[in-house]
């Protein structure tokens, strides 16, 4: 990962700014499905779409919402939207009916872009003022051809403070809010990532273009540098490395299950004739990467960050393998109890990382210089008092941090957990039960106990649930010797896939709602000393529903979980 960009290290302040410099780069830019655009197309195209969206603006907020997989016009109309100064609105291709619309509404879009493909997803919604505009239609077709040609000069494009994006938040743990990116903060969180790429670098992108790892892992990185992006309509396992190999791509980025998807393809010997130098990405198991690794020849880097890129955590040399490295420089990051403000215990591991010190060590990664990087969530001082509390940084995740200044994640703050009088975090068990060779994913998440606090129940993922072995893995939970008593999974759900949020992370939300009311095959300790499992029956729903009528909480119901 060597600094192979002049541009990175004399980057403009501006994503507009970037797009001019590649005005005159008649290097291959843009490659998607048999097709291919120099950088200096790239930048006519977003000329020509900067001119487009001036005509189309109408009064108020130059907001325009995008809903397309990622196409080269998703591309065009990034970069033309720098040129001309509008916001670009990614909205989430999963999102469905009134959630939908309220994002587009939320936002103020003025105008929205989609293509037949996507546009029923809108159909019979109330975007209040939003005026849809299908880019593959006529319409569209004629304005871009009364557009041509048009230029602009870095003179003429937005400053550094002019916002640029709004980007939603994954939603996993409540509604999704629409975080503000200005050109400036784009800029230099994506130059930071140019260094390591010259202009011989392929970059694969297949993460959705709506998502904040898209555009400044990869897309604004390359900009920058002058390297290529192949583009990915949308993610696929089985196309991976075929793709890598036919565009020779040296780097990709990734987030959540993507490499485990990869890992479930049929393996073969020749799996690492690839000029893959290295990948990028957040929230693969230790394992994952590990194999990943070996099989692709590929090292895998792991690093923190958020949609918010207030906090940023980053792998250097010598970072242990389930760490996530060290704070940018000049970045003051802290592990802090969330309730009392008082900053944690740092960690204690033995020889094979293993934390031995949990309830000490875990509390939330704080920033507490980086108040003034966080930009806001668009229409929302609420969330933003949360965040920016006694004016620090609130990241809302969990984590630790060893003596010698390593960082690991621990999960999110809403996924504490309080198990007989004890605290601790999904995330602390999930590492450990992703020890388990036999499934490909595992999710832990609290169900509310009869009486008061939290039982623990895991979601396992494996290609055949009913080849599950309960006595199999009554004897690895034994062997693990950093699982307490009280970590030890109560009820074990079976199921053939995770649910994933638009990002490709695991969605705990429909998880925590099902609990152990599902027809997948679900696996409990009527007693949490015992150590065999046994499969839940439908007496057994009946009689937990009773308990919890008897101890005075609600009761689970269909689509909600009691409090």
């Amino acid at each position: 990962m060597e600094d192979g960009s002049d541009a990175a290290r004399t980057a403009p302040l501006t994503i507009a700014a970037h797009v001019m410099d590649r005005a005159a780069d008649y290097r291959p830019g843009l490659l998607f499905e048999g097709d291919t655009w120099t950088w200096a197309e790239v930048v006519a195209e977003a000329t020509g779409r900067a001119a487009a969206l001036q005509k189309l603006r109408s009064d108020g907020p130059f907001h325009v919402g995008v809903l397309l997989e990622n196409l080269p016009e998703y591309v065009f109309v990034l970069f033309g939207a720098a040129l001309a100064g509008a916001t670009v609105v990614g909205i989430n291709s999963t999102r469905r009916g009134a959630a939908l619309a309220h994002d587009i509404r939320h936002t103020d879009c003025q105008l929205v872009l989609t293509d037949t493909t996507q546009s029923p997803l809108l159909t019979d919604l109330d975007l209040g003022a939003a005026r849809v505009l299908t880019v593959d239609g006529p319409e569209y077709g004629e304005l871009l051809a009364a557009s041509r040609p048009s230029s602009f000069s870095v003179d003429e494009v937005p400053g550094p403070d002019a916002l640029y994006l709004m980007l939603f938040t994954a939603g996993s743990t409540g509604a999704p809010k629409a975080v503000r990116m200005t050109q400036g903060r784009a800029a230099r969180t994506a130059a930071d990532s140019a260094r390591a790429f010259g202009t011989d670098d392929v970059l694969y992108c297949s993460m959705p273009l709506f998502h904040g790892n898209a555009l400044v892992a990869n897309l604004f990185p390359a900009l920058i540098a002058g390297a290529s992006v192949v583009l990915r309509r949308r993610f696929s396992a089985t196309a991976f490395l075929p793709d890598i190999r036919q565009h020779g791509c040296t780097f990709f980025n990734y987030v959540g299950r993507a490499l485990s998807y990869v890992l479930a393809v049929p393996e073969s010997a020749d799996d690492g004739d690839n000029r893959l130098r290295w990948a990028l990405g957040s929230e693969a198991s230790p394992q994952n990467i590990a194999d990943f690794t070996r099989r692709f020849h590929c090292p895998v880097f792991e690093g923190y960050g958020s949609s918010e890129g207030a906090v940023v955590i980053a792998p250097v040399p010598g970072t242990p393998p389930s760490a996530l490295g060290r704070p940018k420089k000049g970045i003051d990051v802290a592990i802090v109890h969330p309730d009392t403000g008082s900053e944690c215990a740092t960690a204690r591991l033995d020889g094979d990382g293993r934390l031995l010190n949990p309830a000490e060590a875990i509390g939330e990664i704080v920033g507490r210089n980086v108040r003034d990087r966080f930009e806001g969530y668009y229409h929302n001082a609420e969330a933003d008092a949360v965040r920016t509390r006694n004016g620090w940084y609130w990241s809302g995740d969990l984590g630790y941090r060893d003596a010698d200044g390593f960082f690991y994640f621990a999960g999110r703050t809403a996924e504490w957990m309080r198990v007989d009088g004890e605290n601790f975090s999904a995330g602390s068990v999930e590492r450990i039960l992703n020890r388990y060779r036999v499934t490909s994913g595992v999710a832990v998440y609290g169900v509310p106990d009869p009486l008061t606090g939290d039982q623990v129940m895991a979601a396992m993922e494996m290609g055949v649930p009913e080849a599950f072995d309960p006595d199999d893995f009554a004897e690895f939970l034994s062997r693990q010797p950093d699982l307490s008593a009280k970590w030890s999974p109560r009820f074990v759900r079976v199921l053939a896939t995770l649910p994933v949020t638009g990002a490709g992370k695991v969605d705990k939300a429909p998880l925590r709602s099902d609990a152990w009311d599902v027809a997948d095959p679900v696996w409990w300790r009527p007693l949490a000393s015992e150590r065999p499992f046994r499969r839940l029956t439908p007496s057994d729903v009946v009689g937990l529903t009773a308990s919890f009528a008897a101890g005075g909480r609600d009761q689970l119901t269909p689509g909600g979980r009691g409090v």
